[in-house]
């Protein structure tokens, strides 16, 4: 089955403090169909965790006509309270993260895909947190 393994990572230094996200995308041979990683100013960890997965659930939106040839897409994260909030287990209080989720709810409606959300330990996310960190040592 064709699919894509969406990576995504954000963090900081200080929390909040100085923020960015990763994101790697792959196809179902391992093959990098995609990577970025970008500043995004002060933020808190969770906040930079949410912004990766909607940054990339926005280049996969954009980017239909590629994606459209899989059938899956998996995001592994590497918090696990983030894929416990997604996959509908923790309530979300915090009001900002709750908008954030909604934007990726809205978001994944516009892919018409089955989207999955896994937790994996850091050590399995080493690209999308390698963008996190030289995104955030000026370095992208």
């Amino acid at each position: 089955m064709k699919m894509l393994s969406v990576f995504t990572d954000g963090g900081s230094r200080g929390n909040p403090g100085q923020a960015a996200i990763g994101v790697y995308i792959t196809d179902e041979s391992e093959k990098n169909i995609y990577s970025f990683g970008e500043r995004l100013g002060v933020a808190t960890n969770n906040v930079a965790e949410y912004k990766a997965v909607i940054a990339a659930l926005s280049w996969l939106v954009n980017n239909k006509e590629l994606v459209s040839k899989y059938k899956k897409i998996n995001f592994y994260l590497d918090s696990l309270l983030l894929v416990s909030q997604l996959n509908g287990i923790y309530k979300i209080k915090n009001p900002q993260l709750k908008e954030l989720y909604f934007t990726v709810r809205e978001k994944e409606t516009l892919l018409l895909k089955g989207i999955q959300y896994f937790h994996v330990p850091r050590e399995k996310n080493k690209n999308a947190d390698r963008l996190v960190n030289m995104a955030l040592d000026n370095k992208l």
